[in-house]
């Protein structure tokens, strides 16, 4: 899962930047989600140590009666625009200074690379599945790892645009795997705070 909407007035990439928290909107998405997980089979919920995922991450523990776990590997990716402004019309992308970051987007070579990006969260959803053991459990992260996830499970190039119209991944979204034994067998895609 994604997390739900940012306070951030003044509209920064804030990355792996603490005390990002939830709008009151963010919070209303992570509650209209927990809602329509409530009847699910949860038995472990997880989440990026980043407050944003760890408050997504509590309506859905509570309605479970769970405590959330930690996960250092879905934490944000790192992005040398940490900080900054990037807006196309006013922000770094425009300064000059900033172009060679830029040179490679199929790596990125501005932060992560995709191929660092997928294992780690491979690894995390792994160990959620092992830990939920036949049942159900939430992982909450960040859009680029969750997109990155979705395309190494379902055999897509890590590698696309960082454009919102280039990635299933809207705030609060929840995309899921259903696995039998080790083998995937279904993935979905749905934003229940939008339902």
């Amino acid at each position: 899962m994604r997390h739900g909407e940012v306070h951030n007035p003044e509209k920064v990439l804030y990355g792996r930047l603490p005390d990002y928290h939830l709008s009151e909107r963010g919070r209303a998405q992570a509650q209209a989600t927990a809602d329509w997980l409530a009847d699910h089979d949860i038995v472990y919920v997880v989440a990026s140590p980043l407050e944003r995922a760890q408050e997504t991450a509590a309506p859905i523990a509570e309605a479970h009666g769970l405590s959330i776990d930690t996960d250092d590997d879905l934490i944000e990716s790192w992005n040398m625009f940490e900080g900054k402004r990037v807006s196309p019309g006013d922000g770094a992308l425009r300064d000059p200074r900033n172009w060679p970051l830029l040179r490679n987007p199929s790596k990125p070579s501005w932060g992560e690379p995709y191929a660092e990006i997928a294992p780690r969260m491979m690894a995390a959803l792994h160990r959620a599945r092992l830990k939920a053991a036949g049942h159900e459990a939430v992982c909450v992260s960040h859009q680029l790892p969750v997109e990155t996830l979705r395309r190494a499970m379902i055999g897509r190039k890590l590698a696309h645009l960082p454009l919102p119209h280039s990635r299933l991944c809207n705030l609060a979204s929840v995309t899921s795997f259903t696995f039998d034994g080790d083998r995937l067998i279904r993935w979905g895609y749905t934003e229940p705070w939008g339902i």
